[in-house]
């Protein structure tokens, strides 16, 4: 059986309850594969030496940056 899910115009999915319930932690990670999107539980405490490359807050302002403009960013590097 699948579930529709429908984003909001922020670009938010709600993962429903009984799909959330199954893991013991509230963070996912994720992840394009071509035209799939693949959302996986992720256990926080357990990821090596995580990194945030940017932060709006920070660095911009507070102002978002779009991803495909971020993309170019990092390329020019």
């Amino acid at each position: 059986m699948n579930t529709i899910l429908k984003a909001t115009a922020k670009g938010q999915v709600t993962l429903p309850v009984k799909w959330r319930k199954n893991f013991s932690t509230n963070s996912f990670v994720a992840k394009e594969k071509g035209d799939i999107l693949e959302i996986r539980p992720i256990d926080i405490e357990k990821v090596d030496k995580e990194y945030t490359v940017f932060d709006a807050i920070r660095d911009n302002k507070g102002k978002g940056v779009k991803a495909e403009n971020l993309v170019k960013i990092l390329k020019s590097i």
